[in-house]
């Protein structure tokens, strides 16, 4: 296996395992000096776990990959995110509603581990989806 591929396997295993919610499986594709941008804050992973923690019990976050592209040591890709509100989601009670929106990501990898990501989605429509007041 190329590092490319070994790269997008990567990726696919943090999809899964935030599809999941298994946060100690996330933490451990990670390297320990990793940083991660994301529409709700950025930080190590001592700060986002939290965040994607509250995405999964939330509003049952869902990736599903509908493209990926890998090079060097950088692999972007495009997904369709599919949730529902089915908890307490960063003060709002839960709706019941779904959402759908697209999402993409950027990932740095270093040493076999993702080193760097940054996250872009439509908060603004996921929210009036979910049916949360505008913030």
């Amino acid at each position: 296996m190329d590092s490319l591929d070994a790269n997008r396997r990567l990726v696919r295993q943090y999809v899964e395992a935030m599809n999941r919610g298994d946060m100690d499986r996330l933490r451990s594709l990670f390297t320990e000096d990793a940083i991660v941008h994301g529409v709700m804050g950025w930080g190590g992973l001592d700060k986002v776990i939290p965040i994607w923690q509250a995405l999964h019990d939330g509003i049952a976050m869902e990736l599903t990959v509908e493209e990926m592209v890998a090079e060097g040591d950088r692999v972007a890709v495009r997904y369709i995110e599919r949730g529902k509100s089915v908890g307490t989601f960063f003060g709002n009670e839960p709706t019941g509603k779904s959402y759908e929106i697209t999402a993409m990501e950027w990932f740095v990898m270093k040493g076999a581990k993702i080193w760097k990501r940054w996250g872009a989605r439509d908060s603004a429509s996921q929210s009036r989806q979910l049916g949360f007041p505008p913030s």
